[in-house]
């Protein structure tokens, strides 16, 4: 019994002393740790809080009248509005999927497990520009399906219903790639103990395996919707350019750039800066909240 409290005494001092030896490090890390504070601030001035600035500035270059009838436009509210309407579907098609994907990889166990999982990230590595040309080649008037989706009333190309499949298609990894690693820590012990006390399917999930997952999952929320709003490649080769049609934030910033209207161009571009911030700040309260939850 002595010898064991020698034992457990001798592990907690060799614990303070590397402590203490991890903490003199830090302190003596001289100039090492200036230099890489240095370089990183500078990174983030140059690639991130200028160009910000930038537009923040020619956006309100001329005034506040010229920024207020620049973002209230006709076009520009149409294309605000779409950008709303087709983010709201993909999160919420993504959400659904997300959930569904990750459910099916961390519970079961069925041959192509490991093909579905390596699936889920192909919009990660393709080129959104690609993307969008592969929907075309497959729906598109020269595609052997373009008789059989005209006969049914269906119009994917150059049209909002395309740009949700493309928006769809870039942002569905986001969601089940946060939520696969919580439920694979997770494990079953705890939904198998339900089922044996005769808890059906949605109730496991509802009592058990949300609470677990829900922060994960409002984090994927927030990146899917971030992804969605600021889509360009994809939706740009799909849409056609109809304005005031299948036109989304980004792309009537296009055309204003494109029609040497810069201000109204910076003008709509902040309001895409502004979501980003906010989505930015929801990030930050759900990272938060999700550690203190799990420190508790």
């Amino acid at each position: 019994m002595y010898g064991d409290r020698q034992n457990i005494y001798q592990v907690l001092q060799e614990s303070d002393h590397r402590k203490e030896k991890a903490m003199e490090i830090r302190k003596n890390s001289g100039p090492i740790k200036w230099i890489l504070i240095g370089i990183s601030t500078l990174f983030l001035i140059v690639m991130l809080i200028l160009p910000l600035t930038y537009v923040l500035v020619t956006a309100f270059g001329e005034g506040i009248k010229v920024f207020v009838a620049a973002v209230t436009d006709y076009y520009a509210l149409k294309a605000i509005g779409l950008t709303l309407e087709v983010t709201l579907i993909a999160v919420v098609v993504n959400t659904i999927f997300g959930i569904a994907a990750s459910w099916c990889i961390t519970r079961f166990q069925f041959h192509g497990k490991k093909i579905l999982s390596t699936l889920i990230d192909l919009p990660l590595t393709i080129s959104p520009v690609i993307a969008g040309l592969i929907y075309i080649l497959t729906f598109g008037r020269q595609s052997i399906l373009y008789e059989y989706l005209r006969s049914a009333g269906i119009k994917l190309i150059f049209a909002v219903p395309g740009i949700v499949v493309a928006t769809v298609f870039v942002t569905f990894p986001f969601i089940s790639r946060e939520i696969i690693p919580v439920l694979s820590t997770l494990g079953t012990d705890e939904e198998e103990a339900a089922a044996l006390m005769g808890a059906n399917g949605f109730t496991i999930f509802r009592k058990i395996t949300f609470p677990h997952i829900k922060w994960a999952l409002l984090y994927g929320i927030v990146l899917c919707t971030a992804r969605a709003m600021g889509e360009f490649g994809a939706v740009s080769v799909i849409s056609g350019h109809l304005r005031g049609v299948t036109n989304t934030l980004p792309l009537h910033v296009e055309i204003l750039y494109n029609e040497f209207n810069t201000t109204a161009a910076f003008a709509v571009s902040s309001l895409l800066v502004i979501m980003a911030v906010i989505l930015l700040i929801l990030r930050s309260v759900v990272v938060s909240a999700g550690s203190r939850k799990e420190s508790l």
